[in-house]
């Protein structure tokens, strides 16, 4: 089965998947695209292949040759297209976040509940990256121990000087946040912001660098440092430390095979990747390919789930209180821990 796409947003990220189901991946072929620029849309589809432009999200969903949809475009809109995709009974691929709200992210819970089957799977790739996944059997198969502690960075060349605090919490932080979950198979249950000397490439209304601290249900914290103006490359690190040993990402660590660390004249050096798709070009690959194959064989979405989706969005929504919480004064806990309001899970979601 060759299953038909529609893409909902043709921007970078969106543009990006198109060329990928069009021309990496088999058994997937896009049908139908849409996009606010309608002259982006109309570009993207001319390089690949003529897939029909649409004028909406909404006529994306309803075309009869769209068996399933990537949901691409801007973060306020994901809802409407998620429960259109959920009402139409189509298999929808929602790029995170999965909505804006922890509203809105419960009213997709209550409709695919609804529908009584998985249709959504949220775009968190870090699961689908070689390093992460051996990083979760270490957690898992008893060779570090129990994990105790949990140490990570997030570190990016450069930003746009229109970042701010609270969208580098909602648009980087929150793949930690996923990843943190998936790790150690737990919710975070409390976080903390601490904020440190402030870099002078920082913009106005951005703290950079911050610490975000997160503890979860059996006690596990997590550290995980965000920097986005290191200049030198983008940085991805992440360390478990067990009771009886510690597992961590390579430093630097390069998606498609173990990471490069060279070791010689008394010295180590790794390659350090220049930016997110050369990093994490495979792990997108990889969960596309999931995607496909789970509906061409007629099963439920197996990715990360709206649940997952939901989670990150209130895990995220409690940093950015901590951090208006805390400020300046967090630095050594001033600002104490914030509580993550999680609804209770539905059974439909522990399957």
């Amino acid at each position: 089965m060759t299953v038909r796409v529609g893409v909902i947003g043709t921007g970078m990220i969106g543009a990006d998947h198109v060329r990928r189901l069009s021309t990496v991946l088999a058994g997937a072929v896009v049908t139908a695209i849409t996009d606010v620029d309608k002259d982006r849309a109309a570009a993207v589809a001319e390089r690949f292949g003529g897939p029909t432009v649409h004028a909406s999200g909404e006529d994306v969903i309803a075309d009869a040759g769209v068996d399933a949809v990537v949901v691409a475009s801007w973060g306020p809109t994901h809802e409407e297209y998620v429960l259109g995709s959920i009402a139409a009974g189509k298999p929808v691929f929602c790029e995170k976040p999965l909505a804006t709200t922890p509203e809105a992210c419960s009213r997709i819970l209550d409709a695919e509940t609804a529908a009584g089957r998985r249709l959504v799977q949220v775009g968190f790739m870090r699961r689908y990256d070689a390093g992460y996944s051996a990083l979760k059997v270490a957690a898992a198969n008893g060779s570090i121990g129990v994990p105790l502690l949990a140490h990570m960075a997030h570190r990016n060349p450069a930003v746009p000087p229109t970042v701010t605090s609270e969208m580098a919490i909602n648009d980087s932080v929150v793949h930690e946040i996923d990843v943190t979950r998936w790790l150690l198979n737990e919710e975070i249950t409390a976080v903390m912001i601490l904020s440190p000397k402030r870099s002078r490439k920082a913009a106005p209304g951005l703290q950079d660098p911050m610490v975000v601290v997160f503890r979860t249900e059996s006690g596990v914290l997590v550290d995980d440092e965000l920097s986005v103006n290191v200049g030198y490359g983008y940085d991805i690190q992440a360390e478990i430390v067990g009771e009886s040993g510690n597992a961590r990402l390579g430093s630097g660590g390069l998606s498609g095979g173990a990471p490069i660390v060279v070791t010689n004249d008394g010295g180590r050096a790794s390659a350090v990747p220049a930016d997110w798709r050369e990093r994490f070009i495979g792990a997108y690959d990889e969960e596309f390919r999931v995607w496909i194959d789970d509906i061409a064989a007629g099963r439920e979405a197996s990715g990360p789930s709206s649940w997952d989706g939901y989670a990150a969005t209130v895990v995220a929504g409690a940093c950015v209180s901590a951090l208006h919480g805390a400020g300046e004064s967090a630095f050594g806990g001033g600002g104490g821990w914030t509580t993550v309001p999680l609804r209770d899970r539905p059974g439909f979601y522990r399957r």
